[in-house]
């Protein structure tokens, strides 16, 4: 099952870096599509996203990313 999320209130910055096949976060994104223990969520223009209810990782357009908790998805950002 393939991860969902309303964009409507997602930065543009982070939609690009983040959809787009070249954008840095696309790696996440496709990891994301075929792991089923992540959830994500846009608040305050960024994605929070979740293993299994718990917060790992935040992403934001121009900021950095904000790794929360030590997981397998954050060796896929690349600064």
């Amino acid at each position: 099952m393939a991860i969902t999320i309303d964009t409507t209130n997602l930065c543009s910055h982070l939609q690009k870096k983040l959809f787009e096949p070249g954008g840095i976060y696309y790696p996440i994104w496709k990891d994301m599509q075929n792991d089923e223990e992540l959830t994500a969520v846009v608040r305050s223009r960024q994605l929070h996203i979740y293993r299994n209810g718990k917060k790992i990782l935040i992403l934001a357009g121009k900021a950095q990313p904000k790794i929360i908790r030590e997981d397998k998805l954050n060796e896929l950002i690349k600064i």
